[in-house]
């Protein structure tokens, strides 16, 4: 029942911040980051139980199945192995962080914002261990619809737009996939009588060529919106300048990467073969986001756009390690998902604290801040070096696995991609370069970094150095779950 727990702490804490506000409104802030602590001190002692099990035939660790409307073959199942043990450390640490980063900036509303940004924690986790179909999309729109109100209410100038695209691009996709859902749910029960959303019922399950790439195109484009792949990328840019700083960290440390999630866990696995006839189609969509986000987060003058194409950019890489369909490139993948989720989450952090010393996301009325404020300077080039791929760091880890993994397979197209160290650089030093280098575009000195804010950045930069210093931990918890995909 540990795997209950987690999702039900965070979706409790969210509820009694809501209640709680009308009457200790100061302190609803605590509770949140009582609740998000809690279960990342749980997750945190379940990977030191597991990791010595890593080499086990069986890849998941937990597996605890209930009834629940038995009548339409749908049940509470939740299981856990090396996959998600790492996304979910990854969904926990970030939610600590994003309570610390909403400590002085929420002002109003306090109760309710906690409560959307919790229950968006909790649908994000659910995500990571749902294994019944119809519990997976019962947790893919309680993480939606919370995210759509944190946006909404405490976003920026245009945050109803944004709000507005944000669901309308999450929730057709998301339709998809329940029509895909529900299409795998009755040719299972007219191949084997048996009505039921379980996911290990479901593998065994055989439709045709033609449908099989029907209703895994539901999925795929699904996941393709939250990854998200171009040209389904639309939402994010808007999405990412118009949330508040914890909004944007959670948007790109954990909501993209239930997109990665759901192609390695659903679509490569319910639909191998038909996966297997689009591998070629998949890697080259993987490369044009990689080229095609990158160039476009040169040319942004809006720090958070700027950062918000490079997800574009960087996950790119994730989708061209999935469609190898080797094993090397698929640890990259999952290094990539961390990495990406840390040094990403830094950025926009960072974009957080600048637009409240400076009350403007304009890095063109930027320029000169490393002289005031030398270690939020320091510590923007670390993550920012982090972003471009440089050794050290786990975003070269990652991004190298990926083109090892992808070079036999196809090599002009890993050729192409290996532009996007290029790019990168571009992209990362010209940030560097307009916000902290160069003649101060401010006269006002701005003051440095509080303990709060160090709190929250050392952590991501000491978390950073050390995926890239020492990754195997990561690669071993997952071994056994991407040995079990690749011989599918």
């Amino acid at each position: 029942m540990i795997l209950a727990w987690m999702t039900g702490i965070l979706l409790t804490g969210g509820v009694l911040c809501w209640l709680l506000a009308r009457w200790i409104g100061a302190f609803v802030k605590w509770i949140a980051l009582l609740a998000v602590l809690l279960d990342f001190i749980i997750v945190c002692c379940l990977a030191v139980k597991y990791r010595a099990l890593t080499d086990t035939p069986d890849a998941r660790f937990i597996n605890y199945k209930a009834g629940w409307i038995p009548s339409f073959g749908i049940s509470f199942h939740v299981a856990m192995d090396g996959l998600s043990l790492v996304l979910l450390l990854l969904c926990f640490f970030l939610g600590v962080l994003s309570v610390l980063c909403s400590w002085n900036e929420i002002k109003e509303k306090r109760g309710f914002y906690f409560f959307n940004l919790l229950w968006t924690l909790a649908g994000i986790s659910g995500v990571f261990i749902a294994m019944d179909l119809f519990l997976f999309y019962f947790f893919w729109e309680v993480m939606l619809i919370p995210m759509y109100f944190l946006i909404a209410i405490w976003g920026d100038t245009n945050r109803r737009y944004a709000a507005y695209k944000f669901f309308i691009f999450t929730q057709a996709g998301g339709l998809l996939m329940l029509l895909a859902i529900l299409a795998l749910y009755f040719i299972h029960a007219q191949q084997s009588g048996v009505y039921t959303f379980d996911y290990f019922s479901l593998l065994s399950t055989s439709p045709t060529p033609a449908a099989a790439k029907w209703i895994m195109s539901g999925f795929l484009i699904a996941f393709a919106v939250k990854l998200p792949v171009v040209p389904f990328h639309n939402w994010l840019p808007d999405a990412h300048s118009e949330a508040p700083t914890a909004g944007s960290l959670i948007l790109a440390g954990l909501l993209l990467k239930t997109g990665a999630y759901g192609i390695i866990r659903f679509v490569l696995t319910l639909f191998p073969q038909a996966a297997a006839d689009i591998a070629p189609w998949g890697m080259l969509f993987g490369v044009i986001g990689i080229v095609y986000g990158a160039m476009l987060a040169f040319a942004q003058t809006d720090l958070k756009r700027l950062i918000a194409y490079t997800s574009v950019s960087h996950m790119g890489f994730v989708l061209l390690g999935v469609f190898t369909f080797r094993a090397i490139a698929l640890q990259g993948v999952v290094m990539q998902l961390l990495a990406h989720g840390i040094s990403t989450g830094a950025l926009f952090a960072m974009a957080g604290m600048l637009k409240e010393r400076l009350h403007t996301r304009d890095i063109g009325r930027m320029g000169g801040l490393w002289t005031s404020m030398p270690v939020m300077g320091g510590i923007a080039m670390l993550f920012t070096m982090a972003s471009l791929g440089l050794p050290m760091f786990g975003n070269f880890i990652a991004e190298f696995l990926v083109l090892l993994g992808a070079f036999p397979v196809n090599p002009v197209i890993t050729g192409i991609a290996t532009l996007g160290f290029v790019l990168s650089a571009l992209y990362s030093l010209r940030l560097m370069q307009k916000i902290f280098l160069g003649p101060p575009a401010v006269s006002m000195s701005q003051k440095d970094l509080s303990a709060r804010e160090l709190i929250i950045m050392a952590a991501l930069g000491i978390s950073i150095v050390v995926l890239g210093l020492y990754p195997q931990p990561a690669i071993d918890m997952v071994k056994a779950t991407i040995q079990q995909l690749v011989s599918r």
